[in-house]
């Protein structure tokens, strides 16, 4: 007999592996459907990106798996069962949002968070005052919150959220207001946590960081998901006929040459004589085509096919056009 028998409506045993399972979820506010059956699986000891543009529904899906919020319907498991509130305390979650007392001291709010992760006071000040010398704070450990700029409060948020070691570990855009050295210090913990055995969800704009970091990936878009998988396979699975061409004339006179055959991906003014573009050729049959249709409407440099960035797939994708 399997041991899910009596649960009511199980997961699979294949998904097991998976840390965190959404399963059909929906969520309607007035007027508005943030989440339409959103279904998704996040493999443990993995970073998960959670992409998609402005409202899609990514807050949402975010809330509820943190219980904030809860869905019409649909269901979220955590392991083999379905989401608890106990389970909070296995979640580690910084929000987009920031907040932390402006008043109170940096070290004192710090402990004041770590105790409410279920931490003593004496572990919470020997852990904490390793993170804050990890990460260059410990001068400000005395100072008020307020004396700190953006990018100091923003790590010790990261510090607490990570101190009490979870098993999911949730970044809404962790990165936003960091200067490049401190975004990859961020970047180097994350995937350290990882290699721990933390599993990562990280929601963020920034295809960079999604490609330098994340294992899967899941785009939604006005309220569904569009695109699930693994990075690396996504990009070759929607890398056919992408083509960046260098040239000289002009940009118009190469539009009205491809054509219908061609999707304009990007193009850009190139420090050279020459400008780029990145196009998408439907279908196989047309390449040599688009290539003498090309050469002669401007003068060719290159031609040459490429594996689209996950900028490119995003921008596609969510203009309807993978």
């Amino acid at each position: 007999m399997s041991i899910f028998a009596d649960i009511e409506n199980p997961i699979s045993q294949e998904t097991i592996m998976d840390l965190l399972t959404v399963k059909n979820v929906s969520k309607q506010y007035v007027g508005h459907k943030a989440l339409d059956d959103v279904s998704l699986a996040i493999p443990r000891g993995s970073v998960y990106g959670l992409l998609g543009p402005n409202g899609a529904g990514k807050t949402t899906l975010i809330r509820i798996i943190n219980r904030i919020t809860a869905p019409d319907s649909g269901q979220v498991f955590f392991g083999d069962r379905e989401l608890s509130p106990d389970d909070v305390y296995r979640i580690g979650y910084l929000p987009e949002e920031r907040g932390l007392y402006k008043k109170m001291k940096v070290g004192e709010q710090a402990v004041f968070f770590a105790r409410l992760k279920g931490l003593s006071r004496r572990d919470a000040i020997t852990q904490l005052k390793a993170w804050f010398i990890k990460f260059g704070i410990q001068d400000w450990w005395n100072k008020k919150v307020e004396e700190l700029s953006k990018g100091m409060a923003q790590k010790v948020q990261f510090i607490v959220t990570v101190l009490h070691k979870p098993e999911l570990l949730i970044f809404d855009e962790p990165f936003s207001g960091f200067d490049p050295i401190n975004a990859n210090l961020l970047k180097e913990e994350i995937l350290s946590l990882r290699d721990q055995g933390a599993t990562v969800i990280f929601s963020t704009h920034n295809m960079a960081s999604v490609e330098e970091i994340c294992d899967h990936i899941t785009l939604i878009n006005k309220s569904h998901n569009i695109l699930s998988g693994n990075v690396d396979e996504i990009r070759r699975r929607y890398g056919a006929n992408v083509f960046e061409v260098a040239y000289r004339g002009e940009e118009e006179a190469l539009r009205k040459a491809v054509g219908e055959r061609c999707e304009w991906i990007d193009g850009s003014q190139s420090e050279s004589i020459y400008r780029t573009v990145k196009l998408h050729v439907r279908n196989d049959a047309d390449v040599r085509a688009v290539i003498a249709a090309a050469n002669e409407a401007v003068e060719l440099r290159s031609f040459h096919e490429i594996i689209p960035s996950m900028n490119d797939i995003f921008i596609r994708a969510v203009n309807g056009k993978l």
